[in-house]
């Protein structure tokens, strides 16, 4: 089965737009190839719009509006998209994971992801009340996540984590000294930062949650973490404003030395 016949445009926004662009270019005779010349794009770039492979750019959709007459019919439908819960979220968020040359993390209660130990994570799981087959499969996925970190140009990796991270316990003693450990090896490696917002601080713009801004040739993209489902922006102005949070997040976070040595302190202490 071809990639553009299981699209479900009653359902995904995106593949609305999708199908849209292949069923006005069919009824114009216009083969990929034009359609690409049209665009000044790539074959294969049309190809992968029509697919929903790749997302339609907002340049595009004003392109195709004034290319066909449309009045906007393709700029509405992306924005709409934008707005609109796309359950592919999840997965395209670990794709971009795997393609960025730097990742700005922020959480507010758990260790990321990316640099969690094995026996943390499953704690994790457990108290999310997830199944051990589940959770073998979770565990899977997030090994296969972590690998990014293990290439030979992995990418910049900086962590910003209130203390409350560091100072609320996940499974026993022995799996919360581990994971911390993990952050202080995370911590040396010279492609990383991990900083610490303390309590001191106050209150701060991340105490709404979690959230990650990854780096993709040289454009940014946010992933939102919640508890349900998580969420992409790719809109430029709101992924701004997400990255200004995170400076500003960031500006009440202890130098990375004091970082080393609270989480030191607190590894000490976990009994």
């Amino acid at each position: 089965m071809a990639k553009a016949d299981r699209l479900d445009p009653d359902n995904n926004p995106w593949h609305w737009l999708a199908v849209d662009l292949r069923i006005w270019r069919v009824e114009r005779n216009l083969s990929q190839a034009r359609l690409a010349e049209i665009l000044r794009v790539d074959d294969s770039t049309v190809s992968n719009y029509e697919s929903g492979t790749t997302k339609i750019p907002e340049r595009t959709t004003g392109i195709l509006d004034q290319l066909w007459g449309t009045r906007g019919h393709f700029t509405r439908i992306r924005r709409h998209a934008e707005s609109a819960h796309d359950p592919d979220w999840r997965h395209q968020n670990i794709e971009h994971e795997a393609k960025a040359s730097v990742i700005r993390t922020y959480e507010s209660s758990l260790v990321p992801g990316l640099i969690q130990t094995e026996g943390y994570a499953r704690a994790g799981f457990e108290s999310a009340g997830i199944g051990k087959m589940e959770a073998d499969e979770l565990w899977e996925q997030r090994q296969a996540r972590q690998a990014v970190l293990d290439r030979p140009d992995p990418p910049q990796l900086y962590v910003l984590l209130d203390q409350a991270v560091i100072t609320r316990q996940v499974g026993g003693p022995d799996t919360m000294r581990e994971q911390l450990a993990r952050l202080l090896e995370v911590a040396d490696w010279p492609h990383t930062m991990v900083r610490i917002i303390p309590w001191e601080a106050g209150a701060h713009m991340g105490q709404d949650g979690a959230f990650k801004l990854m780096t993709i040739n040289a454009s940014d993209v946010v992933y939102i973490e919640a508890a349900i489902e998580g969420r992409l922006i790719t809109a430029p102005a709101r992924v701004l404003d997400v990255g200004l949070r995170w400076e500003r997040i960031g500006a009440r976070a202890l130098p990375e030395i004091l970082t080393r040595r609270l989480i030191a302190d607190q590894m000490e202490n976990t009994r």
